[in-house]
């Protein structure tokens, strides 16, 4: 019932789209729609204490899962169905696609630039969001799923079931490596039933899948003791989006096969486009950090913060980010040199709380503006619930609204709750500090 009724409140979120609007269509239909998708996620909490909180019935695992996958089919189908709307990412995939596919490197022009006119059209060229100014940004591995996407159909709804098919590739893995290490399957629901996931993947077909479905690829090999392939895989996804980067010391402790197979991987996957220069390959990445407000840390949320109470002085942006470099090093360090349990379900629950901590850590200190980057935190939540990595898997939702037009107050909804909730995982053992690993019976009540 619970799950229905998160189907019902993103049918809902649908209604409010005007068609022909890349937005919701006014700024009170954006606060109704993300008033509804508030409520599908405080659904999608109460259906995750009633996972984690009941006891497996004896044959009744299979049922259950079978529940929660047709729930979860149930709720991106509308979206898959509906046309993208709060994002327009998925033109320029189309548009990166479609440049590849007449024999160009992406990375070499911008959408605007007069050698690419031949390839302009009225349905996906006027959607190009930074067209006139910004190379791509997205990496080798994101291009090739673009070129092989766009090759069945240069559409939105053919690069929105790629995300799908790749998400459904992460959930099986994810419910593979819960079998091989004796967890609950039902656990998936985890993921499978946040609403953001659902809107983010089906609804505008975020590249972010892909490295979903490569994570929940090196998850599952991690498990079996095949770091080769699972080095690969998580190479995979570091070039599909930059932020997996972050979880590769929990995958690592000490792994050199796994190491060397993911620097391989990453090498091998940039060649292809090595013709324009290592320092175009990288596109519009190092511009986006200025737009974005890293440079001088109005995007930052913890500057964001102190810059209302007083000037920050020009230091302030380079030291703060040497000391979250060191910071986030260390725990890297940390982590990737700690040995892992000695169960299955140990190592399960090892990686899920390690990669998600990682990941929790540097999404704080970079704190994106942008909903759609966190839901792959549902991941290791899954393999360890820790309600700080649920919670930051979920919020973000709100980062759809700026009221303000700035970057503290509205995202402390986000980052502040984050936070409480990581001290209360640390000191339930359900998430790893110092030399204490992650409890293998610590659930959340």
């Amino acid at each position: 019932m619970l799950g229905l009724l998160i189907v019902v409140l993103i049918l809902a979120c649908l209604g409010l789209h005007r068609p022909g609007a890349d937005s919701v269509g006014s700024v009170a239909l954006v606060n109704g729609f993300v008033a509804l998708l508030a409520a599908a996620a405080v659904v999608f909490l109460l259906a995750c204490g009633l996972v984690l909180r009941r006891v497996p019935v004896a044959g009744a695992e299979g049922r259950t899962l079978l529940i929660i996958l047709a729930i979860a089919a149930l709720m991106r189908a509308g979206p898959l169905l509906a046309p993208p709307f709060l994002s327009s990412d998925l033109y320029r995939y189309i548009w990166d696609g479609r440049v590849q596919r007449a024999g160009i490197n992406p990375y070499r022009f911008i959408p605007a630039d007069p050698a690419l006119a031949g390839l302009r059209d009225r349905t996906i060229y006027p959607h190009i969001n930074r067209r006139d100014y910004a190379p791509t940004i997205y990496p080798p591995a994101a291009q090739l799923l673009f070129r092989g996407a766009t090759r069945i159909s240069e559409t939105p709804l053919a690069l929105k079931c790629a995300s799908v098919l790749m998400e459904i590739l992460a959930v099986a893995c994810l419910v593979a490596a819960l079998r091989h290490a004796g967890l609950p399957t039902a656990r998936v629901l985890l993921y499978v039933w946040n609403p953001l996931a659902a809107w983010t993947f089906a609804g505008n077909g975020h590249v972010d899948a892909a490295a979903i479905g490569c994570i929940g690829i090196a998850v599952m090999l991690r498990l079996r003791g095949l770091d080769g392939w699972s080095g690969a895989a998580l190479g995979i996804a570091v070039l599909v989006k930059f932020i997996p980067a972050a979880i590769v010391p929990a995958f690592w402790r000490g792994r050199w096969r796994f190491a060397i197979a993911l620097s391989a991987t990453m090498l091998l996957l940039y060649v292809p486009f090595l013709d324009v220069g290592w320092r175009h390959v990288v596109g519009f990445l190092g511009a986006y950090g200025g737009e974005e407000g890293v440079r001088d840390g109005s995007g930052l949320w913890l500057l964001a913060g102190l810059a209302r109470l007083w000037a920050l002085p020009a230091v302030t942006v380079p030291l703060y980010l040497l000391i979250a470099a060191a910071g986030l090093g260390i725990l890297a360090l940390a982590t990737g040199l700690r040995p892992g349990a000695a169960t299955r379900a140990g190592d399960a629950i090892s990686v899920g709380a390690r990669a998600g901590s990682l990941a929790a850590a540097a999404f704080i200190v970079l704190s994106p503006h942008y909903p759609w980057y966190f839901p792959w935190l549902g991941l290791f939540a899954v393999l360890a619930p820790a309600l700080s990595v649920l919670w930051l898997s979920v919020a973000p939702l709100v980062l759809y609204l700026d009221p303000w037009h700035e970057f503290f107050l509205w995202p402390s909804i986000v980052y502040a709750p984050a936070i409480l909730l990581a001290v209360f995982d640390i000191r339930a053992g359900i998430l790893p500090f110092g030399n204490m690993p992650p409890r293998a019976g610590n659930i959340p009540a």
